[in-house]
């Protein structure tokens, strides 16, 4: 069992010219993309977070229950559910204004225990930052860790969102003792100030940086760094893209018995190669669809 923690919000995306065009709801935030892609391809998976009694929040447990996604460990709440309002760019790029006050996912609580059989728990994005939730899923972080569990963490920065990037940037550090994968976007490494050699020396066994059409790269603490290409596809936008590479990641560490640090550094440049084109492969795939939309396993073959 994969476990996802992490907000589930709604994405407001417009669709033709225009920054008011036709905007449409549709189903977001980085953990809950990543908990659907994972469930779309096939990996038992678990989502962890809280979510709103109003109707957003309803579609957002059917999304996921619809991907095969175990919801039964998810906080309810009477507030609302969260919104961000993207922004498409020239080349499918999304940025986003988020409405957070007082929502839902915001007021998570650590919880008592994870699910029998959780073998892996993936962190990141909006529910790091926003308080009091983030102290509750940082709690829960170096809680699995502590139990010798696979953590995952994809920073995913949202800037507008950090009122003190110093604070912000301190405390990811204090993150990576208790993380065993860290992925991030070339964008995120840069806000974040650090290198892959730094971050290796606090704590993770891999980090694995996305450089959008350009491809992955994955730098391993035994000082071995391994890259592929991306995928040449038509860009209809670049939403969920990088969550799609979390899970992917995951799933095919899962399908190879290397949710481990250990299996990590026995997978070695053919191990790691293939793992990143399978990833890279899933990531275009969202890219050519509009929105979120990660693929199923039967459209990308075998790892």
């Amino acid at each position: 069992m994969i476990v996802v923690a992490g907000e589930a919000l709604i994405d407001l995306v417009p669709h033709g010219p225009g920054a008011l065009a036709d905007l449409k709801p549709a189903l977001g935030g980085g953990p809950y993309n990543t908990a659907v892609a994972l469930g779309r391809l096939g990996s038992p998976t678990a989502f962890c977070s809280r979510t709103s009694y109003d109707a957003f929040g309803e579609a957002l447990l059917d999304g996921l229950r619809q991907a095969g996604v175990d919801v039964s460990g998810v906080q309810r709440g009477p507030e609302p559910t969260t919104l961000a309002v993207a922004a498409i760019d020239a080349g499918g790029s999304a940025a986003y204004s988020f409405y957070v006050d007082g929502t839902a996912d915001r007021l998570f609580t650590a919880a008592a225990g994870l699910p029998i059989g959780t073998r892996a728990v993936s962190f990141g994005t909006c529910s790091l930052v926003l308080e009091p939730g983030a102290s509750a899923y940082e709690e829960l972080m170096r809680t699995a860790a502590g139990q010798g569990l696979f953590t995952a963490l994809d920073p995913n920065i949202r800037a507008g969102l950090i009122p003190d990037a110093d604070a912000y940037r301190a405390r990811f550090k204090s993150w990576l003792p208790s993380v065993t994968l860290l992925k991030l976007s070339a964008e995120d490494a840069e806000w974040l100030g650090g290198t892959p050699r730094e971050w290796l020396a606090a704590g993770p066994s891999a980090v694995v940086i996305t450089r959008g059409g350009d491809g992955l790269t994955v730098h391993t603490r035994e000082g071995a760094e391994y890259s592929v290409p991306g995928e040449k596809v038509e860009v209809v936008d670049t939403i969920g893209a990088g969550d799609t590479v979390n899970a992917a990641l995951l799933h095919g560490l899962s399908a190879q018995e290397a949710l481990s640090s250990e299996a990590l550094a026995a997978l070695g440049a053919d191990g790691w190669r293939r793992l990143l084109r399978f990833a890279a492969r899933a990531a275009a795939i969202t890219c050519s669809r509009a929105g979120a939309e990660p693929p199923y396993a039967a459209e990308l073959g075998q790892l």
